[in-house]
């Protein structure tokens, strides 16, 4: 009996967790409590349990005599991001190189080819996952407590904003997907030869090559004030 709650806690994490990613559970929308209770056969003890994780782990806020709500994103958190992310790749990355265990790499390729596969026929939404679970894995080469609860809350953000990247509508924005996969394979081996200065040029390499694209999605074509700063108000 206790085996088949944790199961079904399990499916419901996971299930949380490809849904706030994916944007089928939008930014600061509220959690239907009773729908996921009945759905997953949970309790409301094992349920907040469920939330009180996705919460420490950035994908949910939880509020006081409130329903869950997944966490919101605001350009004070976009500029966060843009900050943080090329600092904190570069540093996972190179840790990466430093600590990959033989099972982890076999890991990270294995994250590869099914990033691969879900480039060839799989939906904008599988592709988003398999890339986040490609990252994933580098987070867990670095073995750096500290860094790593940062890592993953960048990553929630980074799958979400980054969604417009994974269902391209240009020549552009595929032969971008192209290159990131080719970058991937860089990345596995650099951190297969212990090559911590590769994995840190790496980095830079593959952030940039997202940044535009996640800029595209955070300042449509049509806004041309400068990210975080306001529009000038027209005269009366």
């Amino acid at each position: 009996m206790k085996d088949d709650a944790k199961s079904r806690k399990t499916a419901l994490t996971e299930h949380l967790k490809a849904s706030i990613l994916t944007l089928r559970l939008q930014p600061g929308s509220d959690l239907d409590e009773a729908h996921l209770s009945d759905a997953f056969g949970l309790s409301r003890t094992p349920l907040r349990e469920v939330f009180r994780q996705l919460a420490g782990e950035g994908y949910l806020d939880l509020r006081t005599n409130r329903s869950a709500r997944v966490t919101e994103m605001s350009y004070t958190t976009l500029r966060d991001f843009f900050l943080a992310a090329p600092m904190v790749y570069g540093a996972i990355l190179q840790l990466a190189a430093q600590n990959a265990t033989r099972t982890q790499i076999d890991e990270l390729k294995e994250a590869q080819q099914a990033f691969k596969a879900a480039l060839r026929s799989g939906p904008g939404e599988d592709r988003a996952l398999a890339n986040n679970r490609f990252h994933d894995v580098t987070g867990e080469m670095s073995g750096n407590v500290y860094l790593l609860p940062s890592f993953n809350r960048l990553l929630i953000d980074h799958a979400r904003i980054g969604m417009t990247f994974y269902r391209p509508q240009t020549t552009s924005i595929s032969d971008n997907l192209s290159k990131a996969s080719q970058q991937h394979d860089a990345i596995i081996a650099a951190i297969e030869a212990g090559d911590e200065a590769a994995a840190a040029q790496l980095a830079e390499d593959h952030w940039n090559l997202s940044r535009d694209q996640i800029e595209l999605f955070v300042m449509p074509d049509a806004l041309d004030a400068p990210m975080g700063i306001a529009p000038l108000s027209k005269p009366a």
